[in-house]
């Protein structure tokens, strides 16, 4: 008997496979991968074992929201022509009769990825844990370098007013899901509002890159980058600030995720993982640690209004199964949302 999963038409989606995605062998399997809280993320292994990846949007999707699939089939492709590593993409259904919601296949690469301190124990060499680190600067400086044109956003290279669009995107995100009021959320974002640094430079940014959406090899270099589906072009501190955040320290009190990877021993810590993006950004970025500190505030901000939609749209049920309740998210956010705020008002 063929395996499926929630948010899989079994039948269908098997038939879209075997017209688009060649050579497969029935019956085709599908599993929910943990991880992602926003698109759908399925293996799907054939009768020969062959292995793809299936994105979708959440359940309950409704045309024109947030978990455009489309666009991030399109986004891998633009990433795949200027040079990073990602998934191939191999197919792309438009037509929400056959799912009920678009989604698309790309190929399955090779990578561990670590999303709790146990997976750690693969990589036990402080060596090993810090050329880890490494590898995930040098993959995000090569993207914030990353050719404009090449990726066929020339056209953008000379906007500005990056986190201008993200506090009003986030702010309405908030606003438009939002089942109860988060004070930490609305004050935090007024204060933010009133320091924003000028821009310097436009660069393609990932918008969630963190080490639990890259694919580790054997050899501890980066295989792949995953999640593309808020990419855009913006302000390159977006993403180091993102980054930040979500690499949590043995000790901290305020975690993005409630059993961090990166709170282990001999890991790199954010000074030095900052600092390695600033030198090797110099000539492109010119920057110091202090002008970071803006964007670190900004992402615990967006951080907590995601975590925040997450749990309104757990408690809505359009989440599917999940390994948490919706309450945990819920008191997540506060603390994610009351960091955001302390950070936003130590800024100078």
């Amino acid at each position: 008997m063929a395996a499926s999963a929630v948010g899989i038409a079994h039948g269908p989606v098997a038939d879209w496979f075997t017209e688009h995605v060649r050579p497969v062998e029935s019956p085709l399997r599908f599993t929910r991968i943990a991880g992602g809280r926003s698109n759908l993320t399925f293996a799907v292994v054939d009768d020969a074992s062959r292995r793809w990846v299936l994105r979708r949007p959440p359940l309950g999707w409704k045309s024109g929201n947030a978990h455009d699939v489309v666009r991030e089939a399109d986004v891998l492709r633009r990433m795949s022509a200027a040079g990073m590593p990602v998934p191939a993409v191999l197919g792309v259904c438009e037509d929400p009769d056959v799912n009920g919601a678009p989604f698309f296949v790309m190929e399955h690469v090779d990578g561990a990825v670590l999303r709790r301190p146990d997976d750690f124990g693969a990589f036990p060499d402080p060596a090993q844990r810090a050329r880890i680190g490494h590898s995930l600067i040098e993959v995000l400086t090569r993207l914030h370098r990353a050719d404009l044109a090449a990726a066929g956003w020339g056209a953008r290279a000379g906007q500005r007013g990056f986190i201008e669009r993200q506090l009003g995107l986030w702010s309405r995100n908030w606003e438009s899901g939002r089942i109860r009021l988060l004070g930490d959320i609305e004050q935090t974002r007024d204060l933010l509002a009133q320091r924003i640094p000028p821009q310097r430079t436009a660069a393609i940014v990932h918008g969630d890159f963190r080490l639990d959406n890259c694919l580790i090899g054997p050899d501890c270099a980066v295989t792949g980058v995953l999640d593309w589906e808020l990419t855009t072009v913006g302000d390159p501190l977006a993403d180091l600030g993102h980054f930040l955040v979500y690499w949590a320290e043995p000790g901290d009190a305020v975690k993005a995720l409630e059993d961090p990877p990166t709170a282990v021993p001999d890991m790199p810590t954010r000074s030095e993982l900052a600092r390695a993006y600033i030198a090797q950004m110099r000539g492109v970025l010119d920057v110091s640690e202090r002008d970071v500190d803006f964007h670190v505030a900004f992402s615990w901000w967006k951080t907590a209004c995601i975590v925040e939609n997450v749990y309104a749209r757990m408690a809505q049920g359009a989440m599917g199964d999940s390994d948490r309740t919706p309450e945990s998210f819920g008191a997540q956010a506060e603390r994610l949302a009351a960091r955001a705020h302390a950070c936003a008002r130590a800024l100078r």
